[in-house]
């Protein structure tokens, strides 16, 4: 057994019984529980009890001591101390298999978790949600001979759903970190058949202050799964109802992931926003602009958030999002993960999002008018045609924002069918401001890598044209995609050359880093041409207005065996220039 337990009594257990109600001992000395003063150990204390954790089988040791007594403190759970960890995952398992709900085994630091691995195969085999808590020392102490200390986190990862290690928070972000790991484990001990998750907890030293008298607020997320039904999805149903300002936020998504005619009865009761990377897009909608013009009022604010899809490319979306925590917040997905992408979930719906905006629908067509959502849906309206009205009439200069204007005014004319890709980004954001149709882009990690290659592999499926929207560093990054004897002329690139990425130049701050050119925005002196030449590919230029509205309709236009490729060359700061424009001039 770990040196830290050797000669350590068997703490006496005085608990409040689960009715909430105190023991004799506690009334008689006016007992009052106090915690410790661990953030990550009152979040998970906090936390373990709001998922219904009513049991905890607490093995010996000092590492583990705060969690011991914060679990022995709490009101709603029963502790068991059993010395032995071996024995002690038995114990969890016997005792979720009696009350049907999360047990906790709480082990310290070192060996200590290793000696419960026997019983979390069980637990994995049997799907029993078993929590293993472990303490551990802090990771900067690992592998450095201190006593205790050894790779913990993953050490029991393959017979386990989920594996955290919690941060010890020192600012809002981290705990909200910390609580959302917590959150992670819950939902996937109890997502299908259920199993056993393990939460590692790093601690420091000191570790015995129980001086604080309050948890943290819990907050757990819901999972609602299995038949999308009105009894399965009452809670959401309730939620939206009593919802005065219901949003609909909407990811990036693929073709037949929505009804239309869901979506149009939805869009009567609920503001639904949505960039070009959404299946449902068929129309102008910068949205990124909008939200940027109501930033700081209030009564835009949604009091109720259904997410849908996947990545936003909108940063200012993001951050109007994540200001109010005063709401409910759900999303959607059939896997049942968890991504509280505006840090306030609430819910999760393991489902595929047709069946639930579906059922939302028939939900919202039976509903008599709210005049308070018709008129958060009017609000936002205004605001959007507002910001609509703002792009199509704005005249950038000749710039990178130029030449996506007017080659996406030029797709607006284009008879034939057609797909857009766009590279991450600045690309990605001109295309969101400018585009009336539905983009593709890789926003699974937002990298540069590959934005090409995937329109060129697209293309060779396809006999409508397929367009790709790239900056410099993304082709030349890339450019190997050219590499392929059977693309076609259906191939056609418009490859936005400013000479390194312009996106740096619009970071405040990093203008102070002598860096910040050379090695960190890349600036170069590489053209197109010679990669064109060597993979028979057409090659254009622009260099003013006059070209480039010449050219682009070449490149959408024109009819050809081989792909083409349209390079635009701008400055960065007439390029950024533009950006700052667009967005400062949407008051004026």
């Amino acid at each position: 057994m770990p040196d830290e337990k050797h000669g350590k009594g068997q703490a006496e257990t005085v608990r409040y019984c689960d009715t909430g109600k105190m023991t004799n001992r506690k009334k008689a000395c006016n007992y009052r529980k106090m915690y410790c003063n661990k953030e990550n150990v009152n979040i998970l204390t906090s936390q373990l009890a709001a998922y219904g954790v009513r049991h905890a089988v607490v093995c010996p040791g000092s590492r583990n001591a705060p969690v011991s007594h914060n679990l022995n403190e709490h009101p709603a759970i029963e502790c068991h101390p059993v010395t032995d960890e071996r024995s002690a995952g038995f114990y969890a398992i016997g005792l979720c298999l009696a009350t049907k709900s999360p047990v906790v085994v709480c082990v310290t630091s070192g060996s200590a978790l290793l000696n419960v691995a026997p019983s979390v195969v069980e637990a994995f085999y049997l799907h029993l949600p078993i929590i293993v808590v472990s303490a551990d020392r802090p990771p900067q102490w690992i592998g450095q001979q201190d006593g205790q200390t050894m790779q913990q986190p993953l050490a029991v990862s393959r017979y386990v759903r989920h594996s955290v290690s919690l941060p010890e928070p020192i600012n809002d972000e981290e705990r909200w970190y910390c609580r959302r790991l917590v959150d992670e484990c819950m939902i996937e001990s109890q997502k299908g058949c259920g199993g056993p998750v393990h939460i590692n907890v790093p601690i420091s030293e000191p570790l015995f202050d129980f001086s604080i008298a309050e948890l943290p607020m819990p907050k757990p997320v819901s999972l609602l799964g299995g038949s999308v039904c009105d009894s399965n999805l009452r809670q959401l149903a309730d939620q939206l109802s009593a919802a005065e300002r219901p949003m609909l936020v909407v990811g990036q998504t693929e073709d037949g992931d929505f009804s239309m005619e869901d979506i149009e009865i939805i869009s009567k009761q609920m503001v639904i926003v949505q960039e070009p990377l959404s299946a449902l897009y068929n129309n102008r909608c910068p949205i990124d602009l909008a939200v940027w013009g109501v930033r700081d009022i209030e009564d835009y604010q949604p009091d109720f958030i259904l997410y849908v899809g996947d990545a936003i490319v909108s940063k200012h979306l993001k951050r109007f999002l994540r200001k109010d925590c005063k709401r409910n917040e759900w999303i959607v997905n059939a896997d049942g993960t968890l991504y509280d992408t505006f840090t306030h979930l609430s819910g999760i719906v393991q489902a595929h999002p047709r069946q639930v905006l579906n059922k939302i629908a028939s939900i919202i067509a039976l509903a008599p008018t709210s005049w308070k959502k018709k008129d958060f849906c009017e609000l936002w309206q205004k605001t959007v045609a507002k910001s609509v009205a703002h792009v199509v009439n704005y005249q950038p200069h000749y710039s990178n924002m130029l030449a996506v204007k007017m080659f996406e005014e030029a797709l607006d004319c284009h008879n034939s069918d057609f797909s857009v890709h766009y590279a991450n980004s600045m690309s990605v954001r001109l295309g969101s401001l400018f585009s009336r149709h539905h983009v593709y882009c890789n926003r699974g990690v937002n990298g540069i890598e590959g934005s090409l290659s995937v329109a060129c592999g697209f293309s060779l499926a396809q006999s409508q044209r397929t367009f790709c929207v790239i900056g410099d560093l993304s082709f030349f990054y890339d450019s190997n995609a050219l590499w392929q004897s059977q693309l076609k002329g259906n191939l056609r690139i418009l490859m936005l050359n400013n000479g390194g990425g312009a996106i740096f130049n619009g970071l405040k701050g990093l203008e102070r880093s002598s860096a910040r050119e050379e090695y960190i925005a890349a600036n170069h002196r590489v053209d197109a041409q010679g990669i064109c030449l060597q993979n028979n590919v057409n090659y254009l230029t622009a260099t003013n207005e006059e070209e480039l509205k010449k050219n682009i309709t070449v490149l959408v236009e024109s009819e050809c065996e081989r792909p083409m490729l349209l390079e635009v060359f701008t400055n960065k700061e007439n390029d950024n220039e533009a950006y700052r424009t667009l967005y400062k001039s949407f008051f004026c």
